[in-house]
């Protein structure tokens, strides 16, 4: 089969593209053509060698995909050879073929798109997981986003003003902050801006991907009220006073998606519930800019570079 794949780590010119060994079938998995793969910026880092990287020679890089099941182990029973799935955290995704394990496949409905699933796979698990697991706000709650024009933070904003939140955010430029209000957000503040002065103690819940600006979320969560971390888009997060939480009676939350995607009952649910939101149209993603798999190099430069605003995809 043919693969994206690297020898070594490094910048986009590791990435070579070319045949490697398929992957075997074991008894719990299903063998799984792609025609779509997600890329996201954690794959950035593994390709540089700062993050996590299951084993294999040479290195395949992915993790998110969607295809047709081509073959079934044989503790296989409730798949079929053709049924089509979409995976979000399966190793070695940038190839043809994919061993998904039967646990980790996740059904997609006839009327989505491989495109529209992969587009709101991954990060759109993860805005549920932060909205629904994390936060538990309630209609007329006002909450904050962090970097709300980002890929998390489009669908999570579109989550929240979906359940009924005053959603406000924080962009860096005019551009993504009318984006921002386009997908139905209260107030967008300007980055630059002294927002956290005047906004201080408002918001039931500040979301922050950001990590760099954790103490501005902090700032203007209200008492009682929750601050949820969950990247470092922008950089290592400053070091938080317990203390001073405790006497503010603010609660910092996070988590990792996977503690929660812990059975192929919940994770099936969890995305059924997110694919609601975009079949009624309550959650829209971006148009996603696709390449073609041997143009993966430049995907991930693209990437790098913030090039652009939608998801990025490749196709085998």
């Amino acid at each position: 089969m043919k693969a994206l794949y690297f020898e070594s780590f490094g910048g986009p010119e590791v990435l070579q593209y070319g045949d490697i060994a398929d992957p075997v079938v074991k008894a719990d998995t299903l063998l799984v053509k792609t025609t779509v793969i997600g890329l996201n910026f954690a794959d950035i880092y593994r390709r540089r060698g700062h993050y996590h990287i299951e084993q294999h020679q040479p290195y395949i890089d992915g993790y998110e995909g969607i295809g047709i099941i081509t073959a079934i182990g044989q503790a296989v029973s409730e798949y079929e050879v053709g049924e089509r799935v979409l995976f979000v955290d399966v190793p070695f995704a940038n190839a043809e073929v994919v061993a998904v394990p039967v646990d980790r496949a996740i059904r997609v409905p006839a009327t989505l798109t491989d495109e529209e699933a992969v587009t709101v796979g991954l990060q759109g698990l993860t805005a549920d997981f932060l909205a629904h697991d994390l936060a538990q706000n309630r209609p007329g709650d006002p909450v904050l986003v962090q970097g709300i024009s980002g890929g998390v933070g489009q669908l999570l904003a579109q989550l929240l003003v979906a359940d009924g939140q005053v959603v406000y955010g924080v962009a860096s430029s005019a551009t993504k902050a009318q984006a921002a209000y386009e997908i139905g957000a209260q107030q967008v503040f300007r980055r630059e801006d002294d927002w956290s002065s005047t906004h201080q103690n408002y918001f039931r819940t500040a979301f922050d991907g950001a990590g760099v600006t954790l103490l501005d979320s902090l700032k203007v969560t209200q008492k009682r009220g929750r601050t949820v971390f969950y990247g470092m888009a922008g950089g290592n997060p400053p070091k938080v006073d317990p203390i001073a939480l405790m006497k503010d009676s603010k609660n910092l939350m996070t988590g990792d998606l996977w503690d929660f995607l812990d059975s192929a009952k919940s994770r099936q649910a969890r995305a059924d519930r997110l694919f609601h939101y975009v079949l009624t149209q309550q959650v829209q993603a971006q148009p996603a800019k696709v390449y073609a798999l041997a143009e993966g190099a430049q995907a991930h430069r693209d990437l790098e570079a913030g090039a652009y605003a939608g998801k990025l995809l490749l196709k085998p």
